[in-house]
Order: C-alpha cells, then structure tokens, then sequence
C-alpha cells in the first residue's frame, strides 16, 4: 500500500511517498517559496536519484502538482500514475479539544482545522490549503488528518487546565494542547520497542529538541503532561521562544510602550538561545561553538537551555511516580552528545547515569546504568507515524 504524506507549511510543501507494508520510503522532496518568483522542487528517491529545480508555484495546488509530476516521471519517478496511491497523510498543527486521534477527512473535520485558526494562525491555513489542492488534484483518494495536537488530548484535567477563571477559558478555549505530539507519539512507541515492553506498560519522559523544543510524559501511553501550551510558546527554551515566562513581563512591556505586535515578535521569533546568546543565530551547533571560543553570553544561554530541561524531567518524574526511559529525540536530542551529557549530569539523583562512549556515538542506549530509567536516542519520523496512522485508519 503507498501512503503519500503531506505537510504544507506557511511557504513551503515537504511531501513523501511510503511503502506502508515494508514501511519503507519510495520518494520524498520539498517544494519551497511557495507565491514568490523564486519557487523550488527539491525531490530523491530510494534510488539515489535526485534534483533540483525552479518551478511555477503560484498556489498548493500549482506546487502539490509539481510534486505529483516528480513523483510519476518516467526517468526518475516512482509511481505510473496517482491511482497507485492508496491514501494521503496530512499533517494538521491543531484540531482543539474535540480531535482525540487522527481523523479521515470530512467536511466537518475540515470546519474543525477552520474554527481552530485562531489558535494556531500560522500553521492550521497553509494545512488547511494543502487539504484542498489534494482534494483537487487526487479527486476519489481517502484522505487522513493527523494533528499535533492529538496525542495530548489523553491529558487529564488537572494538566491541561489553566488557573484562570473558568468561564474565561471556556469562552476562549485556553487550555493546555501542546504540540509534536506526533513526534513524542512516535518516540514512545519506538522506546518502549526498544526495552521489549508494549507501551502500554512503560513510564517515559520523551524530549524533542530541536529549534522548537518540548517534553512530555507519557504514562502507559497516555500523555500525563507536556510543556507546550494553547500555543507552541509555553515551556522549555527553544531556538527563538523564551519558553515559560512570567506573564506579569507580557504586561509590563505594553505598559511600558511596546505594542502587543512587538511583544508577539519578540517573543516567539527574537528571545531563547538567539535572544540571550547574541551571537546571531539560534542554531545550538553556532552555540557551543560560541561557548567553546568563550562568549560568556552563549555560556549563559547554553546554561539556561539545560537548567530548564533538567528542571521538567524532575517535574516529569515526580507526575509519573518514577519512569522507564528517557528518550532525546529531535534535532539536538538526537545529534548533539554535549547537550545530552550537560542535562543528564545532574540525574544521578533519579539512577541515570551516561555512558560517554555510546553518548559520543550515538547508540540507541547510552545509559550505563543496570537498573534503573535508561537514555535513549530515537531518531523522530513523523512522516512515517503519519503514514502509520493514515494506513490504519484506512484499514478501519
């Protein structure tokens, strides 16, 4: 069965054809400045194949179309024609609180993504456009919504919910949602895989690091808590978000003459390790390079990054009453030894203990520790979960 995946973003498509029953990637490409002059197809397939090459994307639909011609060219395709596709995966940043689990798309699915735009302004449009270019171009092929927010939606009560009056946050649908819910679902069930367990019997505290960063735990495979909010804001500190932040700072900076515009700005694009650094970037490679040459403020930002972290795994172990596993995954989870290393220094207190060489080259079990939670590093495939769930409810 072939599952194309989708994941159309504020200017950009990335997309990617899967065997499902070998679970195996066919072809996978990204469409890039999408509405400018300078539009771009960036396609390989599980051949070596690849190219590159400027395009006409005036619309997703224009640029969905380019990929489908990519995907069913004679020289470097993989697919005769579309029909050969059994189904399509969309990624979908937030369905609320009534999307529990990926859904099959239906116009009163699609009125949800619509109605949820207010909560995630950036991300639910360019889905919601990407739906209906597919819808367009593939004409009779199922189509499936698996959300971000989904996974969490097992939260309990007392997670989610915000100490602000309750007819407030009813009436503006504040609550805790969290996001990369479909990578920490991914990483959960490759962990407990990796202790020989179901998920269904493992505690794991599950850390996405990357520009965006979040952490969640996971109780039987039930979301406990995580640390992003209504939005993607809330939590630990990322590439250019502060992450928490006392709301009292939000106040005084519009009473002290920056509009809301300028705070929103600020705060989601110009603070985190960019911010605090000073040192023009936000990558976490620039960073420790920063540290290393001894920036004294990129010493600070690294020290803050993992302050924050350490403190939600030991919230994280107290919520779940002891945990299994500790699973890195995302970007800097995966790739950067050093930042591991610095957040589990301080973990001995919960019988984690690191052991260097297997941290330095990447094993999926770097912990040294007999008993115990162990230290995992999962490499995240959200394209494939989202294959996943799309070929299961296809079956259904």
């Amino acid at each position: 069965m072939k599952i194309l995946v989708i994941n159309a973003g504020s200017s950009s498509v990335k997309f990617t054809l899967f065997e499902i029953d070998q679970e195996t990637w066919l072809a996978k490409g990204q469409i890039e400045r999408i509405r400018t002059p300078g539009a771009s197809l960036k396609y390989s397939n599980h051949r070596g194949q690849k190219f590159e090459k400027s395009i006409i994307a005036n619309s997703y639909e224009a640029a969905i179309s380019e990929a489908c011609l990519a995907l069913c060219d004679q020289d470097h395709g993989v697919i005769g024609n579309l029909n050969e596709i059994s189904g399509i995966g969309h990624r979908v940043a937030h369905g609320g609180a009534q999307v529990s689990g990926s859904m099959r798309i239906t116009p009163a699915i699609k009125q949800i993504i619509l109605n949820c735009y207010e909560l995630a302004p950036l991300h639910n449009p360019p889905n919601f456009e990407g739906i209906e270019a597919c819808e367009f171009l593939f004409h009779d092929i199922p189509m499936i919504a698996v959300f971000d927010t989904a996974f969490h939606q097992t939260m309990p009560p007392a997670a989610y919910t915000y100490a602000i009056p309750a007819a407030v946050a009813a009436e503006h649908k504040l609550r805790r949602y969290g996001f990369h819910g479909t990578s920490h679902h991914y990483v959960a069930l490759a962990g407990a895989k990796a202790l020989g367990k179901d998920v269904a019997d493992v505690k794991l505290i599950t850390a996405h690091l990357g520009n965006g960063c979040s952490i969640t735990a996971v109780d039987k495979g039930r979301v406990a808590d995580t640390s992003m909010g209504v939005t993607p804001l809330e939590g630990l500190v990322m590439g250019t978000r502060c992450g928490d932040l006392d709301p009292a700072v939000v106040l005084f900076l519009c009473r002290t003459g920056h509009s809301l515009d300028d705070v929103d700005q600020m705060l989601n694009k110009s603070s985190g390790l960019l911010g605090l650094a000073g040192i023009g970037s936000a990558d976490m490679r620039d960073l420790i390079a920063a540290v290393d040459g001894g920036n004294a403020n990129a010493r600070l930002a690294l020290d803050v990054f993992v302050h924050r972290l350490q403190k939600y795994i030991g919230a994280y172990a107290a919520v779940l009453n002891g945990f299994d596993a500790l699973i890195f995954t995302g970007g800097i989870g995966e790739n950067s030894s050093r930042i591991r290393a610095l957040v589990c220094e301080k973990l001995g207190y919960l019988g984690i203990s690191l052991e260097a060489a297997k941290n330095r080259t990447h094993d999926l079990v770097i912990s040294s520790n007999a008993v115990g939670p162990k230290v995992l590093v999962i490499p995240t495939n959200e394209e494939l979960m989202i294959a996943r769930e799309t070929a299961r409810l296809l079956a259904s």
